[in-house]
């Protein structure tokens, strides 16, 4: 049969156990196909161990080099293998069951960021996203390595819209003309989906970017006044009457974060913010930032996470489009015979998204163990998503809509479970083949034919699914 380079990635912040269960079963059935394969006999969970294991299928003359892609990881080493490899490219990640807890593996975000990072560079790459235990392992292989399950780009149209949209589309362009986003701190390493060109930002919407050092919002929060501190504990309250539940200290300098944002914001005109979420905020801080950017959020200062400026501006445009509030969310979970996905986020959806018919809990967050982080399942109801992509370097504005379900939690934190206008199957592909960002914003109601007017009057072809 096939010669078949193992490499794969995780993060030990993540379900290893399960991870290796996962793992486990699809080399099983990679052997039982009939399959040779090299390298991959643990994890990778860092830079040195997957550059060892890289090395190791040098000169090995591979059929095809699988990545697997088992939890999240930044799309570091995925760019360094696709540099070095002298073998076909394939990406393989794992769903994982709704239970209601934390995302144990998160291994479609993953994919996303992987995805983004090889269509900026150009390079070829199969995907394939099953569970080993259910999947036909031996026939996904077989066309992973006939070229079957490539990655393709999406085409892309002209947007088109009536003058009368085109003239909402222009007055709301002159309203966000002169914005400012704060961007605290840096995008984490390996995150190329939050990558932004302050000039092409400027031109494209008339906003400017002002670089924030974390280390002055952190000297912000721990000098807040003990009123601006009582504040956000009683906006907090108003939704979360469990505040007791969690750790004093921890919430203490959480809601600190909040009051912080809330100073900077009005000492600098910031229009909204991108902020460097991690791991600083847990590690040097000691906070979550999470619930007080869903409380900013609330407050219609648009907060976007890991310091994604794209992501940031999106939610603004949302918000001024609609007057309501936007939430940056992760596609998490793709479900073909439900034909559903999951969106979601730490916990840092704004409270007016709440299923009014479940309570918010007050949360730490699943891997850093530290509150404040909301904690609800999204509302029923029609939503809109959006994104002023940088996709395979081609500046485009991504659109797409759906029906958000009344379902149990998926997952801890924020999230939703919702059925896309498009075939799930249909949604993956043009998500992977496109290279999206992993970052869209969410907004209720169908805002779609002004959004198609915004593009025509920014001058930006549209990807809509």
């Amino acid at each position: 049969m096939a010669r078949i380079g193992l490499l794969p990635l995780a993060r030990a912040t993540f379900d290893v156990a399960y991870a290796e269960e996962l793992y486990g079963s699809l080399k099983g059935e990679l052997s039982a196909a009939g399959h040779e394969l090299v390298g991959g006999e643990a994890l990778l969970f860092d830079a040195p161990a997957t550059e060892r294991a890289l090395a190791v299928m040098k000169g090995r003359a591979l059929d095809l080099l699988l990545i697997v892609q088992v939890t999240f990881t930044d799309a570091t080493m995925t760019v360094k293998i696709a540099d070095e490899a002298d073998a076909p490219l394939a990406i393989w990640s794992f769903p994982e069951p709704r239970t209601g807890g934390r995302l144990r593996l998160n291994a479609f975000c993953g994919l996303n960021l992987a995805a983004h990072a090889l269509g900026l560079n150009d390079v070829a790459f199969g995907w394939v996203h099953a569970d080993p235990a259910t999947a036909d392992v031996g026939a996904l292989a077989a066309d992973l390595l006939a070229r079957k399950r490539q990655a393709k780009a999406q085409p892309l149209v002209t947007a088109e819209a009536g003058e009368g949209e085109r003239a909402g589309a222009r007055a709301l362009l002159a309203r966000i003309a002169g914005s400012r986003i704060g961007r605290i701190g840096e995008r984490p390493d390996g995150f190329f989906t939050c990558d932004y060109d302050p000039e092409r930002l400027e031109s494209l919407a008339g906003v400017s970017v002002e670089p924030i050092a974390l280390d002055a919002l952190f000297a912000s929060a721990r000098g807040a006044g003990e009123g601006a501190v009582g504040e956000a504990r009683a906006e907090a309250g108003a939704t979360l009457d469990d505040l007791d539940s969690v750790d004093q200290d921890q919430l203490d300098r959480s809601l600190r974060l909040r009051a912080a944002l809330e100073d900077v914001r009005s000492k600098g005109g910031y229009a909204a913010f991108a902020v460097r979420c991690w791991p600083e905020m847990f590690t040097q801080y000691g906070g979550a930032v999470c619930g007080p950017v869903g409380m900013m959020g609330e407050r219609r200062v648009p907060c976007a996470c890991e310091a994604d400026v794209h992501g940031a501006l999106t939610n603004l445009f949302l918000q001024e489009m609609t007057g309501d509030a936007a939430f940056l969310v992760d596609l998490v979970d793709l479900d073909a015979q439900d034909g559903t996905g999951v969106v979601w986020h730490c916990g840092q959806a704004p409270v007016s998204m709440r299923d009014e018919t479940v309570t918010a809990k007050a949360a730490i967050h699943s891997n850093r163990k530290m509150p404040l982080l909301f904690e609800f399942p999204l509302k029923p109801g029609r939503v809109t998503f959006a994104r002023i992509s940088q996709a395979r370097g081609h500046p485009t504005m991504v659109i797409a809509g759906g029906e958000m379900k009344r379902r149990p939690l998926a997952f801890s934190g924020t999230a939703g479970v919702l059925a896309f206008d498009a075939p799930i199957e249909a949604v993956a592909q043009t998500i992977v083949g496109a290279g999206l960002e992993h970052h869209l914003s969410l907004v209720y109601g169908d805002h779609r034919p002004a959004l198609r007017a915004l593009a025509a009057e920014m001058g930006l072809p549209v990807l809509e699914f």
